[in-house]
């Protein structure tokens, strides 16, 4: 008997082991992964014994030969007959549960049961749910990453406005309303540092004049809630005393904290995500051709552009591969030319952004000198408040045009374009705003000299007022820009390329909705919150209002005015990259912020921090104040010895992560080879199958004719049979 009736016909006196099967190249590793799974059970069977629940639902676990664990009938992939059927078996070989045990099965069903309905119930209440799925259907999920973001800042500010509301507001809020309590003031001794007149106008005042006061935050709104000036309690005294300095720097500090954890969370599974689509470009093009489409879009030109988008990315990826080849090939001479080119390139970049940034520093500088002179015109006094913010949207929509502009000189493989140049856009929005703080605090410090008070304080007597001042007009500035653009810009846009038939207004073309620009307003909307909560506490409730807004402008405008953009964005790779983003402007704002807290002295006319030389005295000053044993314990923590060893403990637990990661890594390279390795087998296979049938058919001629009435259905006659040989 030769090896093709060994494979056709399994009935026969065919070898107990079979030569095609040994052949094959996955066939070792098999073997020797079932050595040391059964060498494993073997140590591990006299060790533990398997838990067993005698009911219905569960029996007594044993031996299976498939090494699976017995799993309730209603989740096996039977039908109703034999899951019933399953059921009395296991009825009859455990029997029932009484007692203890059924009041357990009984508990944890219930459990059960009432944690389905509790998710059900919180999806259903899940903001906006409806307008994403609308959304998702329609344009697909990478611009419904966009959607989801946004949703998470507006959840993000409500808990930073009731963080600041529960424990700086609402103290003062009770106080004004119960004289019953006693109250300690800040007050300071030092009298030429402690006047403070605020802007508010006197008299008869001017329609116009509310508008302005409303849209700087000068005015009315100065003495109000909104601002840090307004806080000028210490101690609450009731059945307890609430020190409210401490309280506002731990709600500050708190709000950074959540919002750290908060985008790590959400990162992670993004990053999990990304390593394990870490993957080398065969596998990219099988992927976006077996696995690239968006069952999610019902929309027929929704579906259209998604497919001219998979058609981008295939483009992209065959760019890629011959940039990567071009590369590969270039001689030194090539080489010189664009390093030198990409150096000039980049100095010109330098220069543009130096100068936006200087600017800015003159704007501001110019903005703080004549708001302290009184403006007889409206429209120019409104330009003078908002000339930083003016310059800085500017800046910002100036330079990513220059950007997209000489990227192409560059010869960059075209996805390393668009991270390119949006990491420069990242990076000119968010240092506009440090470049904004720094202009501020050249203007609010100065030598100790010229400046007893350690500050300005004839020009700033609250600085930390006019610094959350400038904060709440960037804001509301911001705002006012995107609100303007849509309506504006995009919704004529659409009328004018609809029914307009010049060829200027089809080269112009509809407007595309790009991913990234809008992702980058709201981060630096969000950066710019994360900076003025310090200095406005009621930001966050402002920043939740605009983010609310915008939802519904950017949902409006995306169904009648736009279209997704044509370099689109995948939705695990966009929501990762969103977070990174968000993560580097939390890292910006934490830099003022702490500078303020830790550096800078506090105004001495208003706030709670009156009779601190900084924001962070209190700290140790009500540390001082505990019990010795607890403060012995503070102390130590923050030693340098404590510090040291934590150091060491975090590296040590760092490198234990970081090897972790590599050995998964790795088990993920394993498996890659394992799903080759088992490409090859198939093919292998087919291949000795051909073979196998021709020799068949050659020497067989009831076969042959056999082979004539049936056409090929024999060939999967004899496939199944070698699966069952194979089995």
């Amino acid at each position: 008997m030769d090896a093709a009736d060994a494979v056709f016909f399994p009935d026969r006196h065919a070898p107990a082991s079979h030569l095609l099967l040994d052949q094959l190249p996955s066939y070792q590793s098999l073997l020797y992964r079932r050595k040391s799974s059964s060498s494993a059970r073997r140590r591990g069977s006299g060790r533990s014994r398997q838990p067993s629940i005698t009911s219905g639902k569960w029996v007594e676990q044993k031996p299976v030969h498939s090494g699976e664990e017995l799993r309730p009938v209603r989740e096996l992939p039977k039908s109703m007959q034999d899951k019933r059927r399953e059921k009395d078996q296991r009825l009859q070989q455990g029997g029932a549960v009484t007692g203890w045990g059924l009041w357990r099965l009984n508990v944890g069903r219930s459990l059960k049961r009432l944690k389905d309905d509790g998710m059900e119930v919180m999806s259903s209440l899940q903001l906006w749910r409806a307008d994403i799925h609308l959304i998702e259907g329609m344009f697909g999920t990478g611009i419904l990453s966009y959607f989801s973001f946004l949703r998470f800042l507006v959840l993000l500010n409500f808990i930073m406005f009731l963080l600041m509301f529960v424990f700086v507001m609402l103290p003062v809020i009770i106080t004004s309303h119960h004289n019953s309590l006693n109250i300690s003031y800040s007050s300071t001794h030092v009298l030429d540092c402690s006047r403070y007149e605020p802007s508010s106008r006197r008299g008869l005042v001017l329609f116009h004049q509310h508008i302005t006061d409303l849209l700087s935050g000068t005015g009315f709104l100065e003495q109000t809630y909104l601002f840090y000036g307004y806080y000028q309690l210490e101690f609450i005294h009731s059945h307890f005393t609430y020190n409210l300095p401490l309280a506002y720097l731990l709600a500050t500090i708190s709000y950074l904290l959540l919002s750290l954890v908060w985008i790590v969370k959400r990162s992670a599974a993004g990053f999990k995500r990304k390593i394990v689509q870490d993957e080398d470009r065969f596998q990219s093009f099988c992927n976006k051709i077996f696995a690239g489409w968006d069952f999610c879009i019902t929309n027929e030109n929704a579906a259209r552009l998604k497919r001219s988008s998979l058609l981008y990315e295939i483009k992209t990826d065959l760019e890629e591969e011959r940039i990567k080849r071009k590369m590969a090939n270039r001689t030194r001479r090539e080489k010189c030319r664009i390093y030198t080119l990409r150096a000039v390139v980049n100095l010109f970049v330098m220069a543009v952004l130096v100068a936006c940034f200087y600017c800015i520093y003159i704007a501001t500088v110019f903005s703080q000198r004549k708001q302290t002179e009184n403006q007889s015109n409206f429209l120019l006094e409104l330009v003078v408040q908002y000339l930083p913010s003016i310059v800085i949207t500017l800046a910002n929509f100036i330079t990513p045009l220059i950007f997209n502009l000489i990227i192409t000189f560059e010869d960059y493989s075209p996805a390393f374009e668009i991270r390119f140049t949006l990491m420069r856009c990242v990076f000119m929005r968010l240092a506009s705003i440090g470049v904004l703080l720094f202009s501020l605090w050249t203007q609010i410090t100065c030598g100790s000299s010229e400046c007893p008070c350690g500050y300005n304080h004839q020009l700033y007597p609250c600085w930390e007022t006019h610094v959350g001042q400038e904060m709440y007009k960037l804001v509301i500035f911001d705002f006012l820009i995107i609100a303007a653009a849509t309506i504006f810009v995009e919704f004529p846009r659409k009328i004018i390329v609809n029914y307009c038939d010049c060829g200027l207004a089809k080269w112009w073309g509809q407007q595309e909705f790009a991913i990234p620009q809008n992702v980058l307003e709201i981060v630096y909307g969000q950066t710019i919150c994360w900076i003025g909560t310090f200095y406005c506490p009621l930001l966050p409730a402002i920043n939740t209002v605009k983010y609310f807004l915008i939802f519904y402008l950017k949902k409006v405008s995306l169904m009648k005015n736009c279209r997704p953009a044509t370099r689109p964005f995948r939705a695990s790779s966009s929501n990762f990259f969103f977070l990174v983003v968000l993560l580097i402007g939390l890292a910006l704002a934490c830099v003022p912020v702490t500078v303020s807290i830790a550096e800078i002295q506090t105004s001495r006319a208003c706030g709670p921090f009156v009779n601190y030389t900084t924001s962070w005295e209190v700290v140790p000053r009500v540390i001082s104040q505990l019990p010795h044993g607890l403060h012995s314990f503070l102390q130590a923590i923050a030693s340098e010895a404590f510090a040291v060893s934590f150091f060491v403990i975090t590296c040590l637990g760092m490198f234990y992560v970081i090897a972790l990661a590599g050995a998964h890594k790795r088990v993920i390279e394993q498996l890659r080879d394992q799903l080759v390795m088992e490409g090859r087998d198939k093919r292998f296979l087919i291949q000795k199958l051909c073979q196998a049938q021709q020799v068949l058919f050659a020497r067989s001629p009831e076969r042959k004719s056999l082979r004539g009435r049936h056409g090929s259905g024999l060939f999967f006659v004899d496939s199944s049979a070698v699966l069952e040989t194979q089995a």
